[in-house]
């Protein structure tokens, strides 16, 4: 083979866009499909509305209109407008923005100069206007390439700045915005920032009482155990209740910015709780039981604030201020006078979070003896675990790239037909797959003891590492793979209720997801086209015309291992797990998984369909079953 030579043409220098879109990971993060709620597309939009949020918290501009269509997203605010003459380089040229200037943008999310640069770099359609004092200009782009400069014309325009784009579809493939996630952001930014007016797609987005508003809206408050309390200072607004859930449940901001990784604030907002409530009751209660149920959301504003990566989900080690105190420091000296201050004046409510703090102290010491025969049980079975087939990189290893970590993956299946075709087919490198023995055990309505006693899911637990919370989890995302069928739907739910019921906050924090796999093969003898739906299925007949072959998956242990690794690699398809706004998750499992049959039954009579599907309609053609 022969030696590659290094020379100067080896030396390569990349203009602003080309660099972007070779490695958009370190701009946006990961790519995705829009099936995560930190895909790329959705990094895109956040970057654009970040700019608009700036101005408003600089006092320019109340109102902000968005719209979002399958393929479009615009933006429209009513701030000061981008400098005219600085419109252009303000979305092409890297290291301009107004955001260098510390005088001109106070605590702003974004403090780097380039994410508006990538979003115009990573579109198939950009285009910026500026209105400002009665005059406009406009400038239009194709991934960063410039294809209209107008001149400055006169305007009857507000001040402020429009932004519309096209996420590409050669860089973001098969993408699709999920509303849910672009709700939860907009609705946060509302929350972060009283008085401010969001317009999106027609629906009006509006807080007076921050913080508070958004555990109103997070929380079911009838399982509340005391009113939520609310606490602002200079730079702080904290939130925070009990429930009657499992598990632990944290909003952490930075700056506007949800840091849905946490970082050095909710560090410290956690340990701060843990030693307000132990001072102020005189007992050294465990960390565990004072934090077991909580939901609370912490939001800070500092000066150049550290992320520790470009898509600013995890704030770094720093100071409040220029030669002020940590953040540590800052939290805990905020919660030590106005949390101890507001428990003093409202004794009912530090009395029912005593009761809450016990409770979860007695269900500790209850489940202790099984846990320990469990875990030692399980460490054994680890040892040679025949359920994992476990993958080589781990989501908590902390180590290798971002992007290999967030690709990690564990696949649960039931049987050994569905569970042999993902293992041979699957990446070891990040996909492990975890075989249920059949139907697991409905848990709906039982204690967090059964978590132990099943040891089904005593080893799933373990295998997922959530038995201390989400910090060690070893995979980025759970993957239910069942057949689609009324025995892999059923399935399904088991799995759905146990995660839901013992740890919620693995579905609000976005891991959960159902793997789509192909309903339909259309083929002749030149191509194959796999369909997910009824719709993409007449497609795929309309393309290949003259009576194609059309076989009908039922289960994931009729597709061979070849065809399942191209349904599991780059064009995987997931349906995330969302719990929408109004739902409550006890009376969602009560109705699904509990003894109301009655209720069920009609239910089910109601949504009933009978199809009778043995030949296709469309081109007469018969479909394999």
């Amino acid at each position: 083979m022969a030696e590659v030579q290094y020379t100067e043409d080896s030396i390569k220098s990349l203009d602003w866009k080309e660099h972007i879109r070779l490695r958009p990971g370190m701009y946006i993060g990961k790519l995705g499909d829009g099936s995560a709620h930190d895909d790329g597309i959705y990094v895109l939009v956040k970057e654009i509305i970040d700019n608009s949020i700036d101005e408003h918290m600089m006092g320019h501009g109340k109102t902000i209109n968005i719209k979002v269509s399958d393929r479009k997203v615009e933006v429209r605010d009513f701030g000061r407008g981008i400098p005219l003459g600085k419109v252009v380089d303000c979305v092409s040229k890297i290291n301009t923005g107004g955001k260098y200037d510390s005088g001109a943008f106070q605590k702003s999310v974004g403090l780097n100069g380039v994410g508006t640069k990538a979003v115009n770099a990573l579109s198939s359609y950009f285009r910026v206007q500026s209105f400002r004092d009665g005059e406009t200009k406009l400038a239009e782009f194709v991934r960063g390439e410039i294809t209209n400069d107008a001149k400055v014309e006169k305007t009857s325009e507000r001040n402020g700045t429009a932004i519309s784009f096209e996420p590409d579809d050669t860089v973001f493939k098969h993408y699709h915005f999920i509303p849910e996630y672009l709700e939860n952001l907009l609705w946060n930014y509302a929350f972060l920032n009283a008085g401010l007016t969001i317009n999106f797609n027609g629906k009006k987005y509006h807080s007076e009482n921050g913080l508070l508003d958004l555990l109103k809206r997070k929380t079911d408050e009838e399982a509340l155990r005391y009113p939520i309390i609310h606490l602002k200072g200079n730079d702080i607004e904290v939130a925070m209740t009990h429930a009657n859930q499992y598990g632990e449940e944290y909003y952490s901001f930075v700056n506007g910015q949800h840091t849905t990784q946490g970082g050095t604030h909710l560090a410290a907002f956690r340990e701060a709780v843990v030693k307000v409530i132990r001072d102020f009751y005189g007992k050294n209660f465990e960390a565990s039981d004072i934090r077991a149920s909580i939901v609370s959301a912490v939001a800070v504003r500092v000066q150049e604030p550290v992320f520790e990566s470009q898509t600013k989900t995890k704030l770094g080690s720093i100071n409040v201020a220029e030669e002020g105190p940590t953040m540590r420091t800052f939290i805990n000296d905020f919660l030590k006078k106005e949390l101890d201050n507001y428990l003093h004046r409202n004794s009912q409510i530090a009395d029912a979070l005593l009761k809450r703090i016990l409770q979860s102290e007695r269900e500790r010491k209850e489940i202790a003896g099984i846990k320990k025969l469990a875990n030692e049980r399980a460490k054994k079975a680890n040892l040679h675990n025949k359920k994992l087939r476990d993958c080589r990189i781990h989501y908590d290893d902390k180590k290798g790239s971002d992007e290999l970590l967030e690709k990690t993956m564990v696949f649960i299946t039931e049987g050994d037909s569905a569970s042999g075709s993902i293992t041979k087919s699957r990446d070891v490198q990040t996909q492990a797959v975890f075989s249920l023995r059949g139907k697991p055990f409905n848990c709906f309505g039982q204690t967090k003891k059964v978590v132990y006693e099943n040891e089904e899911f005593n080893l799933l637990q373990h295998a997922l590492n959530i038995e201390d919370g989400l910090e060690g989890l070893r995979y980025r995302k759970i993957v239910i793979a069942t057949d689609a069928d009324v025995d892999g739907m059923h399935i399904r739910l088991l799995l759905l209720t146990y995660f839901l019921q013992f740890f919620p906050e693995l579905v609000r924090n976005n891991h959960v997801y159902i793997l789509e796999t192909p309903l339909f093969r259309v083929r002749n003898k030149k191509e194959t086209i796999y369909c997910y739906s009824d719709e993409e299925r007449k497609a795929a007949i309309e393309k290949l015309g003259n009576k194609p072959e059309i076989t009908r998956f039922k289960g994931l242990g009729e597709i061979s291992p070849e065809e399942f690794g191209g349904f599991i690699g780059e064009d995987i398809r997931l349906e995330p797990v969302i719990l929408q706004k109004d739902t409550k998750i006890k009376d969602l499992l009560r109705f699904y998984m509990g003894k109301n049959t009655p209720d069920r039954q009609e239910f089910i009579i109601d949504k009933l369909r009978i199809e009778k599907d043995v030949v296709d309609k469309e081109s007469d053609a018969p479909i394999l079953v």
